[in-house]
């Protein structure tokens, strides 16, 4: 299925209707299979078998070891943030790896700037930014480096993003081996010290989070300087400087990206500076109608159910 289109329809359905991955059937591919950005998990829209929960379903990518994926997404279950999605349910020992949460109409950020038909404006880029941000905080606060922060890796949905593939840096490779051109890793949202190896620490979630932002605003992890909005040109700059110290701290980014914001209170009970700029009109009308579609078209999607064999009578 080509994900952008968010295209979720019968035909579709029968092409994965045979795969599963504990109690889920596979619906559809969540991510685009010709999308040139690196995707740190295999991602699917799946149901349960009894048709009673649907799920955003990962799973490793080829060639990564399964018990490293499955060591983040069990550490990824005690997130918290307002715009961070972690795992709910996890594979039991013995079953192939993959990790699922609630489904929720969303959109990979490279999906929702090809809907777009370009990059993001500097509204949307600010909402992004901030929300993002004051995740990464949380995050940080809880003494975890997140390691897995690139555009694929966020989630758009209409109220706000959501971050997944936590550790994804970490499940690529152990500390001590190079990790540049591994399956799944974005080459530019892959903080320098990250790329030879080293152990991912705080300031190189805010090396990949300049290099997200820069691409939903231009559509590339590294752009030209003169390619960035004027306004936000300086800190994603700064955010993706080679040297660490170097690198702005998240409070200095949310006093950019939300300077006269107050805290309001999230569906999900968080005091967030970021949901003042997550109202309507913050996503652009084609990603909204993406969305809609994405929710109308898995909806209407009918999961077959499991035969029983009938006993005979004679």
């Amino acid at each position: 299925m080509h994900a952008a289109g968010a295209e979720t329809g019968q035909a579709q359905a029968g092409v994965t209707a045979s795969r599963r991955f504990g109690p889920y059937v596979l619906i559809t591919s969540l991510d685009d299979p010709h999308t040139r950005i690196p995707v740190p998990e295999r991602r699917y829209i799946a149901r349960s078998h009894d048709g009673e929960h649907t799920v955003l379903l990962g799973a490793p990518p080829r060639g990564t070891d399964p018990q490293r994926f499955m060591a983040e997404a069990d550490a990824s279950r005690y997130l918290l943030g307002p715009y961070v999605a972690p795992a709910t349910t996890c594979a039991a020992p013995g079953e192939a790896a993959w990790h699922a949460r609630p489904y929720l109409p969303a959109l990979p950020l490279p999906t929702a700037l090809a809907v777009n038909g370009g990059p993001f404006a500097e509204r949307t880029v600010r909402a992004l930014g901030a929300a993002l941000a004051e995740t990464l905080a949380v995050v940080h606060g809880q003494e975890l480096t997140y390691a897995g922060l690139s555009p694929a890796a966020v989630l758009l949905a209409a109220d706000g993003p959501r971050l997944t593939c936590f550790g994804a840096v970490r499940t690529a490779a152990p500390d001590g081996t190079p990790r540049s051109g591994l399956p799944g890793l974005e080459p530019g949202s892959l903080p320098p010290e990250q790329a030879a190896g080293g152990h991912p620490r705080p300031l190189g979630d805010v090396f990949a989070l300049g290099a997200t932002l820069a691409y939903a605003a231009t559509g590339h992890t590294i752009p030209e300087r003169d390619e960035l909005p004027p306004a936000v040109r300086t800190v994603i700059s700064r955010c993706l400087a080679r040297d660490p110290a170097a690198r702005p701290q998240l409070a200095e980014l949310l006093d950019v990206f939300a300077p006269n914001a107050a805290h309001e209170s999230t569906g999900a009970g968080f005091a967030t500076r970021a949901a003042a700029l997550l109202g309507p009109g913050w996503l652009p009308s084609r990603v909204v109608a993406a969305l809609c579609h994405q929710s109308a078209a898995v909806l209407a999607t009918e999961i077959p159910r499991p035969t029983v064999p009938t006993s005979r009578q004679d």
